[in-house]
């Protein structure tokens, strides 16, 4: 299991915003800034403003700021919103059927695993993020 590009880059810009929140930031700068593909980026701005993680002001020095506080967003939440926690649930191998009756080779030493895994990015908040010495976005 590995996340997908749109939370990757859903959590690169809301970790960079969360760093540098002090004024609007345009889709370009951002661009420019963590060199996501703009498109891909204008879209992503798009669904980070509807589930109001963002704010999006409109006009010649508009652009976007953080719409939460920072305790307020964890890495589950930003999953959810942009991908969904579905993919937690998923065979690590990639089988259809997989569970405790029905085990892959991988099946149990995943379980553990991933439940830890899970309850990290349900602890986890942007804040957390911020107090990191982050230097790549």
């Amino acid at each position: 299991m590995i996340l997908s590009k749109t939370t990757e880059y859903a959590v690169r810009v809301l970790s960079f915003m969360a760093k540098n929140n002090t004024e609007l930031k345009s889709a370009k700068y951002l661009h420019n800034k963590l060199n996501i593909p703009y498109k891909y980026l204008t879209r992503l701005m798009t669904d980070l403003v509807k589930n109001n993680y963002l704010i999006s002001i409109k006009g010649r020095n508009g652009g976007f700021k953080l719409n939460k506080e920072l305790s307020e967003i964890t890495l589950a939440n930003i999953i959810e919103s942009v991908e969904g926690m579905e993919s937690f649930n998923s065979c690590i191998l990639g089988f259809h059927e997989c569970s405790s009756e029905n085990p892959c080779a991988m099946h149990f030493i995943w379980e553990e695993n991933k439940h830890n895994f899970v309850q990290t990015l349900e602890k986890t908040t942007l804040l957390d993020l911020y107090k990191t010495n982050i230097t790549k976005y």
